[in-house]
């Protein structure tokens, strides 16, 4: 009996045996089970990566850079016009004296308001030898130390020219005002001191300043004059206040946006 010959190895199950190929090839592996992600998707693909945009930025760090440098050109011509201005005109705040005051009446009524009639002198100043000072009508507000309104009263506006001294008169009376049981309190301790009623003036306005053609927006201007101290009158004669200790402050208030300094 002829022996039979068995094949070295099973055949694949794709009928491609696991041994020598067809026509002498070399053996095809089978693929791994189950397949992996890379046989998926395709391993070999490259994977997308998308290039920046460089020719947007560099745009955008161009404009930021030249916006930077005309910004602080303007901040360095700004600067060099006002050392300029400075040297040329040499400007100086406009100064203010309380001149006198006298009382006519200052008392208290039985419904807690406070009625009175004062006249205020102030002397307002122009130290500057070619500046000149446009001012708008200055409301003026007096009180005592502890902010307790007394009156209040109003100056047309005027022109204050250079090296020039103008006397600004106000005629302050109360505005009716009913006052608090502790303000009311203060005030007739302070009315019944023989040194006075402590007083404070506030004038407040706006002004604006012209060097030669040159003239400034209006700026807010407030000035705080305090150490009057006023005795209130005992019958229909006046009585006058002592100014001798009194000082008057000025400040510029520049209001950009909705902020004020």
């Amino acid at each position: 009996m002829a022996d039979r010959v068995y094949p070295s190895a099973k055949p694949a199950a794709n009928g491609t045996a696991t041994g020598a190929g067809v026509g002498g090839g070399a053996a095809v592996a089978n693929p791994a089970f189950p397949a992996t992600k890379a046989q998926l998707y395709g391993a070999s693909r490259p994977a997308y990566r998308p290039q920046p945009r460089r020719h947007r930025r560099s745009c955008c760090c161009s404009c930021c850079i030249w916006t930077t440098i005309t910004i602080l050109i303007i901040i360095l011509l700004a600067a060099v016009a006002g050392i300029i201005l400075y040297f040329l005109y040499r400007p100086h705040r406009p100064t203010f004296t309380v001149s006198a005051l006298k009382v006519a009446t200052l008392n208290l009524t039985s419904s807690s308001t406070v009625v009175s009639a004062i006249n205020l002198d102030v002397t307002a100043k122009n130290p500057n030898k070619k500046i000149v000072f446009y001012y708008d009508p200055i409301s003026v507000t007096v009180t005592t130390d502890d902010d307790i309104a007394v009156g209040d009263a109003s100056f047309p506006s005027f022109t204050h020219r250079a090296k020039n001294t103008t006397l600004l008169k106000f005629a302050v009376k109360s505005s009716g005002g009913q006052l608090d049981d502790a303000s009311v309190s203060k005030l007739r301790s302070e009315m019944r001191s023989k040194s006075g009623v402590p007083l404070k003036i506030k004038l407040e306005t706006k002004v604006k300043a012209k060097m030669g053609a040159l003239k400034t927006p209006k700026i807010l201007i407030r000035v705080t004059c305090e150490g009057v101290k006023a005795p209130p009158p005992t019958g229909k004669t006046a009585t006058t206040a002592s100014t001798a200790n009194a000082k008057c402050k000025v400040d510029w208030r520049v209001k950009i946006w909705k902020w004020t300094f």
